[in-house]
């Protein structure tokens, strides 16, 4: 009987399919890859100075420092201290997977969503269009940044009832919100911080911002009617109406309640965000809140939401920890002093060039630099102290010198594997990184042709006010 056992396994073991490969393999090969680079690229450090609370980097002061290579036992204690590093918005996915639980439960989104995507009246179009609409609206303020991953969920219940991939509905959620945040017209920690360090008015030059922005979400609309319209041609079809729809789930009075609970909830925190400040921690908070909120309206007893919080919790702690995996990378760079060299070599390579090319050229080592550092706002304190006189001495405006860095780093979002963020949307919906870049390498390519003709023509226009 063993023996029969035995023979059974092993062809179990060849016919299974191949797993995919982990997203957690693949950061920790580029974690080894950075400790290897500390013990071979010169270290060095730029020095320093703060003025208004802000660190500044001195331009012309990098010089080397003794060589700080991490030790293998390093390589795992990174991955601890990014892990604390990056907890604020662990949990923050932690808890939205907790609420997202919640709110699934009363039913509020199976009903919705099959209004939706069943509707006969809906077009797969509309259905694109509405999710750009409202993620790009909350990607370009700056109100959803991290956190887009917990509405990642949501994406794939839509792509699900529609027929449609996984990497359908995480691009739904993920690349429409990545359109607006890549060029970010009102984001506080991006544009508002960038050009603060610039001394730039708060929010200038909007006009031409706010094209770029729209091309980005236009593009990534019609890239995504083009991709569901060829699917539907191979035959992958909306599933059909069930036939006992009698039964089906209608809206009452209390799930669009829970609704409006929620969309309330996400206005304030838009408020919140630009009266008060409010970021990953607050954001936090009023989803436990909103999650006890809607456990009541929905009728579920202390117990269950508590349970049910947890669970949600429990089925994106994949995608939370990838977070602090990916931070940890980080970690290994600025410990071994090779951030700062790298930044001086790239900074170095534009200085003889004709401005429109050192314009696209800083674009492009800002894009490199981001694969490396996944903070918008720490690789903009990083850069522009560099960017700005290297700007000035060529003739760019600040405006442009800006832009240069926020399309760099808005650019790379959506396809760098250190990016905490994008690797835990990819985790959440199950989908290879391969994969992924395969479906979402036209959009970007497209986006790279718009962030060049965008800094020629600042370049041509002298965009300023200065």
């Amino acid at each position: 009987m063993s023996q029969v056992n035995v023979d059974k396994n092993s062809v179990t073991q060849r016919t299974a399919p191949k797993s995919e490969q982990s997203p957690y393999l693949l950061l920790f090969i580029i974690l080894v890859l950075a400790a290897l680079a500390t013990w071979i690229v010169p270290a060095g450090k730029f020095d320093h100075e703060t003025r208004n609370g802000i660190t500044f980097a001195v331009k012309g002061s990098l010089h080397a420092v003794a060589r700080s290579g991490v030790y293998p036992g390093e390589i795992f204690m990174a991955i601890v201290k990014g892990v604390i590093k990056a907890a604020p918005i662990i949990f923050l996915i932690l808890f939205t997977g907790g609420l997202l639980a919640v709110i699934e439960a009363t039913g509020s989104i199976t009903t919705a969503l099959n209004s939706l995507s069943r509707s006969t009246r809906i077009s797969d179009t509309r259905i694109i269009l509405i999710f750009a609409l409202i993620f790009a609206i909350l990607g370009t303020t700056g109100v959803v940044q991290n956190s887009v991953v917990a509405f990642v969920p949501i994406g794939l219940l839509v792509a699900r009832s529609l027929g449609l991939p996984p990497v359908i509905g995480t691009a739904l959620v993920y690349l429409t919100c990545a359109a607006g945040f890549n060029v970010s017209v009102l984001g506080p920690a991006t544009t508002g911080l960038t050009q603060h360090l610039e001394q730039l008015p708060l929010f200038s030059g909007m006009l031409l911002r706010g094209i770029t922005c729209l091309l980005f979400v236009l593009t990534v609309a019609a890239y995504l009617i083009i991709s569901v319209r060829r699917m539907r041609r191979d035959g992958q079809l909306r599933p059909e109406q069930p036939v006992h729809a009698d039964k089906m789930p209608t809206m009452t009075g209390r799930h669009k309640l829970i609704l409006v609970a929620c969309a309330l909830t996400l206005m304030i925190f838009m408020a919140g965000t630009v009266q008060l400040h409010w970021a990953t921690n607050e954001m936090s908070a009023m989803f436990i809140i909103l999650a006890i909120l809607v456990g009541i309206i929905g009728r579920m007893s202390g117990s269950a939401i508590a349970n049910t919080f947890l669970t949600g919790c429990s089925q994106l702690v994949k995608g939370g920890f990838i977070v602090g995996m990916a931070g940890a990378i980080s970690v290994v760079l600025q410990q071994g002093n090779i951030l700062d060299p790298i930044v001086g070599f790239l900074s170095d390579l534009l200085a003889p060039v004709h401005p429109a090319i050192a314009a696209v050229g800083m674009f492009i080592s800002a894009a490199l630099m981001h694969f490396g550092i996944s903070s918008g706002s720490g690789e903009s304190a990083l850069l522009i102290p560099i960017f700005s006189p290297l700007g000035d001495n060529l003739g760019l405006t600040r405006q442009v010198t800006v832009q240069t860095v926020l399309l760099g780093e808005g650019i790379v979002n959506s396809i760098s594997p250190t990016s905490g963020v994008l690797m835990a949307a990819l985790a959440t919906a199950n989908i290879s990184f391969g994969k992924w870049i395969k479906f979402v390498a036209p959009v970007v390519a497209i986006w790279f042709v718009i962030c060049v003709v965008t800094l020629l023509i600042g370049v041509a226009i002298n965009w300023g006010p200065f």
